[in-house]
């Protein structure tokens, strides 16, 4: 994809692309688990990664409630593109370092049925 210095359109397509992809790629990982064949360790690293999408979605609910400076450097285009990126990796280290639970749920319901 052709990126120049003045197309917004194109920063917001790869934007909204990246969070697309990200969804999806959840989507299908969670839907082609074979609960009969699953290693213990396969099925809770899918839940964490689950549980760090909803942080990830948190987070991002969080930040539009954020009044910002127009004129502030990090509210650029640019800035805006690796925003994506930037969330992400927070919501993984959250969900590395804390016991939120929500994991640990999913597992458990998972393991039962």
């Amino acid at each position: 994809m052709d990126v120049g210095f003045n197309s917004n359109l194109n920063l917001y397509e790869i934007e909204n692309t990246s969070s697309k992809t990200e969804t999806e790629k959840l989507g299908k990982k969670l839907s082609d688990i074979d609960l009969d064949n699953v290693t213990d360790e396969e099925l809770l690293e899918t839940c964490k990664q689950f549980e760090s999408y909803l942080v990830e979605q948190v987070i991002k609910g969080m930040e539009k409630t954020i009044m910002k400076d127009e004129d502030d450097e990090s509210s650029s285009s640019y800035a805006k593109c690796f925003e994506d990126v930037k969330i992400q990796d927070y919501a993984s280290k959250i969900t590395e370092q804390t016991d939120l639970g929500i994991a640990k749920m999913l597992y458990e319901s998972m393991k039962k049925n």
